[in-house]
Parts: C-alpha cells; sequence; structure tokens
C-alpha cells in the first residue's frame, strides 16, 4: 500500500498546451488541481486476471499508480541503511476511447505526470535523507515499459538489466543508491490482487508485491561509498479511487523475517480511533504460500510515540502485533525515530523498522518499513476535494 493521493506539484505546463515560458515556469499546480470527475477512468471492482510480465508496466486507464520499493541493507561490518524509492504515475485524463494516443499539440504535453520519493535511513549516524522529484511523462523525462521492465524518472530509475533482475538508481548531491534487487515471484494482495480499501464501490485497488528480493550494491552517504547487501520489497499498486469519510490515514506494515516468511498488514484509521472493516493483510511462507488476514486477525497495540520537530505531529513509535490464527507475536521499533517525509502535498512517517517475536513457538526477527499517514493532514481531508 502506498499514498494513492501523493501526486505532487507540478509545473502548469504538465497539464497546458504550450511550451512554458520562462515566467510560467513558476505557475504551479498541485494534483489536487487536476480533473475531479473520474468517471471515464476505470475502477477496480473484482478480480482480474494477472498477465506477467504485462502487469509490471504501467495501466493509463487507472487514474493512479504507483511502483514502490524499500529495502534494509547492511555492510560486511553490520552498518544499516534502510531506503525507499516510489515511483507515481497520474493520468489527468484518461486514454482515447478508441485506444490510440491522442496526439499532443506540442513535445511538451503529456496525459501522464510523475513524481517520485527516494529516501536514505543512515541508521549509524541517525541521518535522514528525503528527497522528491517531479516531471512530465513525455519526452523521455519519465515513464515506464513492461518487456523490458523499466521506471525512472529522469537519472532515477528501476531497471531489468536480465532477466529478474532489476537495477535500483537514484542520486542527488548528499546520498546515492545503486542496488542489484533479484526479482521474486508476485504476492497477490487481497482477493488475487483485488484489494479493498473502503465499503463504497470502486473503492479498491490491484495490488501485488515481491518479497523476500536479495539485494546486492552501494549506498553513498556524503561522499563515502558502503557496499551492501539485504532485502528489497516491492509493491505495485494502481486504481481510481479515494478514501471514505472520516478515514484519517493508514498505518502500513511490511516485514521480511530471518526464517524466509513475509507480512504485510494495513489498518485504515478512523478519525475515532477506530479500524475500516476492510483493513487488511497477507502473511506469506517462506514456501510461498499465503494466508490472508481480516482486521478481526490481529491486535496492534501503540507502547511509544515520537513527536516531530517539523510538523508537530505525533506519531507511533513501537507496537506489539499479534496474529493469534498463526501463533505469531512481535515487537516493533523503529532503527531511528526521524524518518519523516515532508512532502509538496501531504506530511508522512515511512521508515526502516526492526521486528523480533515468535512464530509458532520459534524465536522470529526481520526486518522491514512502515507506513504512517493521516498524522499531521487528514488524509480525507485532502481527498474531499477531489470528489466530484
Amino acid at each position: 500500500m502506498k499514498l494513492f493521493f501523493t501526486i505532487l506539484i507540478l509545473c502548469i505546463s504538465l497539464a497546458g498546451s504550450f511550451i512554458p515560458s520562462a515566467s510560467a515556469a513558476n505557475a504551479q499546480l498541485t494534483w489536487l488541481d487536476a480533473p475531479v470527475n473520474t468517471a471515464e477512468f476505470r475502477k477496480v471492482t473484482a478480480p482480474q486476471t494477472w498477465k506477467f510480465p504485462q502487469d509490471f508496466g504501467a495501466h493509463e486507464d487507472y487514474q493512479t499508480e504507483w511502483w514502490y520499493y524499500t529495502g534494509n541493507l547492511e555492510t560486511a561490518e553490520g552498518r544499516p541503511f534502510g531506503f525507499q524509492l516510489t515511483f507515481f504515475r497520474q493520468a489527468l485524463t484518461p486514454p482515447a476511447p478508441d485506444e490510440r494516443p491522442i496526439a499532443p499539440s506540442s513535445n511538451w504535453r503529456s496525459q501522464q505526470v510523475y513524481s517520485a520519493h527516494f529516501t536514505v535511513s543512515d541508521i549509524a549516524d541517525r541521518h535522514f535523507y528525503p528527497y522528491e522529484r517531479f516531471s512530465r511523462g513525455n519526452v523521455d523525462l519519465a515513464g515506464v515499459t513492461a518487456s523490458p521492465y523499466q521506471v525512472w524518472l529522469e537519472d532515477w530509475s528501476a531497471n531489468e538489466v536480465e532477466p529478474g533482475k532489476v537495477r535500483l538508481q537514484a542520486q542527488t548531491s548528499d546520498v546515492a543508491l545503486d542496488l542489484v534487487v533479484e526479482q521474486t515471484l508476485p504476492v497477490l494482495q487481497g482477493d488475487r490482487g483485488f484489494s479493498v480499501k473502503g465499503l463504497e464501490p470502486g473503492n479498491a485497488s490491484y495490488y501485488y508485491s515481491l518479497v523476500q528480493q536479495p539485494t546486492t550494491g552501494s549506498v553513498t552517504v556524503g561522499g563515502e561509498i558502503y557496499e551492501v547487501t539485504g532485502l528489497t520489497w516491492k509493491d505495485h499498486e494502481y486504481s481510481t479511487s479515494s478514501l471514505g469519510a472520516g478515514t484519517v490515514g493508514w498505518d502500513w506494515f511490511s516485514m521480511q523475517f530471518d526464517n524466509g516468511s513475509a507480512l504485510m498488514l494495513y489498518l485504515l484509521r478512523h478519525d475515532d480511533g477506530t479500524l475500516e472493516s476492510t483493513s487488511a493483510g497477507t502473511y506469506i511462507a517462506a514456501t510461498g504460500e499465503t494466508e490472508p488476514l481480516n482486521a478481526q486477525d490481529w491486535q496492534v497495540k501503540v507502547l511509544d510515540t515520537w513527536k516531530s520537530i517539523k510538523s508537530g505531529a505525533v506519531y507511533p513509535a513501537k507496537w506489539t502485533i499479534a496474529i493469534p490464527k498463526l501463533n505469531i507475536m512481535l515487537q516493533a521499533k523503529p532503527l531511528m525515530p526521524n524518518q519523516e517525509l515532508n512532502t509538496s502535498t501531504a506530511t508522512y512517517w515511512e521508515g526502516a523498522v526492526a521486528f523480533e517475536g515468535s512464530s509458532k513457538n520459534q524465536p522470529i526477527r526481520g526486518k522491514g518499513y512502515v507506513e504512517l499517514t493521516g498524522y499531521a493532514d487528514r488524509l480525507d481531508a485532502l481527498l474531499s476535494a477531489r470528489t466530484p
């Protein structure tokens, strides 16, 4: 699960039909100003038949889509890092009914706009490096292909370098990432990849994950290169949807354990603290077998909090997670407190987390990522501006 509301500040030329002048380039357009009428986009209403590698690519008849990588890495000496590299696609208009592309009036005009988030968590130095970028899906500035698989925004990219291997690359003036990820088999979330987010028809997404992906490469911080190994989690999700009224945000957990198993949970939170009944998750055994979970199958208790100096938001910062039907008991804690992103549209926390406890009375440990939204900005309030 990812921020399906997050297509961020863009130059107005992304939606316009002109080549921007110097003055026009400073005009701003947020994704909230994109067309609110989603009637012509396809809605997610039932399970579908998946086709790979085609479904690694873009699905432009749905309004919103993202390709989302997070991972936990360490050097041979045990120095830990976390990373996030996420690419978002937002359609301004649906494809033409006959599926032929609409000829743009200029090479700069595009029906698709892209943004990306890139973060590095330097756990040893307790320093968080968050970045974001935006571009149009034209003149090779950003885009997606299915075969060979590639998603990019300028020089931030995920590229299939050989069958079953994807290279992740991103760099800024402070940090850089250069990793090779070995793809595992897609895990279909929800009902065969049909992931329901609310009770309203169409408030759902198509969603799959690739978990426990062995990863090697380097992380660069302050000009120093660290050779690392670890595990990467990938989510790919697309939809034409929004949160229902009163759902202020969600807590999303991805966990990769040392016994080869993995676990995903998303908790959709109401403003009174209760959970949306469609909150769900999936347990993935080391053999690849999956067990769907619903909101009645777990208990998540917050043990501690952390307050952001920048936003003033108070986030959960320690949890117990109990799943009685699987005989799993866990305690989770961020590897460092400050992993908050202050983006152009919303502020949220997403960072590297450690998990330990027991599974079927055997000790278990692992790492993963947690995303916490709606603590600084109510997401239903943001999304209500887009309700026709």
